[in-house]
Formats: C-alpha cells, sequence, structure tokens
C-alpha cells in the first residue's frame, strides 16, 4: 500500500558543483516506503519529527527526532513509517543527483536504484 509523500527540495545539485544535494520529505503514518535498494551514492536521513524504521542491511533500526541514519553507496537498504503519526525528514545525498526524482521538470534523470528486496512491511518475519 504504497502512500504519497511530500518532498521539496531545499539544495539543488547545481547550487553545489554536484556535490551535495538536500531534501526535506513528509510521509504519512503507515508509509510503506521503496524496495529494498542500493545505489551508488550516500543517503543521511536527519529526522525532524516522528519515527522512522530503517532496514540497513539485514537489520532494522528504529529512529526518532534528532537522529541521523546513515546509508552508505552499495548497501542495501529501506526505510518505512510504521507508526500511526506523519515522520519528516531530511535527506542529504552525496554525490547530487538523486533530488531530480522529487523533480518531474528535471533535465536530467536521477541516478540508477537497484531493487534487491521488499518494502519492510513485506518482509518475512
Amino acid at each position: 500500500m504504497s502512500r504519497s509523500l511530500n518532498s521539496a527540495v531545499l539544495l539543488r545539485g547545481e547550487e553545489s558543483d554536484d556535490q551535495v544535494a538536500i531534501i526535506e520529505l513528509t510521509v504519512p503514518a503507515g508509509w510503506d516506503g521503496p524496495p529494498l535498494h542500493h545505489h551508488a551514492f550516500d543517503e543521511a536521513f536527519y529526522l525532524l519529527d516522528g519515527e522512522l524504521t530503517f532496514q540497513l542491511g539485514d537489520e532494522l533500526v528504529t529512529a526518532g527526532p534528532g537522529s541521523v541514519t546513515f546509508a552508505p553507496r552499495g548497501i542495501h537498504h529501506t526505510l518505512a513509517n510504521l507508526n500511526p503519526a506523519t515522520a519528516r525528514f531530511l535527506l542529504v545525498c552525496t554525490p547530487a543527483g538523486f533530488e531530480r526524482r522529487f523533480e518531474p521538470s528535471a533535465t536530467k534523470p536521477p541516478p540508477e536504484v537497484v531493487i534487491v528486496g521488499p518494502r519492510i512491511g513485506e518482509r518475512e518475519r
């Protein structure tokens, strides 16, 4: 059950010589997030409000406001909002490029993301 998220690109690659991008995302309660994936850029997730569950490799981690979760390039990861409240976080990507996924008018495509498994809620228990 994929539900929409709200996003605002705060820093674009062209503003940082393609070094870094920052996106603010708000996800609804019960948001199932993306499937387990990996890619060739680093991601840091800084939680502003709410709680998120991250899968990093085989490990599940729950994060609350003020926490930073780091997903280095190449590691299998995903995230979801398994809680009854909205969550809001900053996503920092380096190098930049992934922010184009949130901008339909972008002239270049975002970097490739390789799906390798299910969403957190679809994992075998």
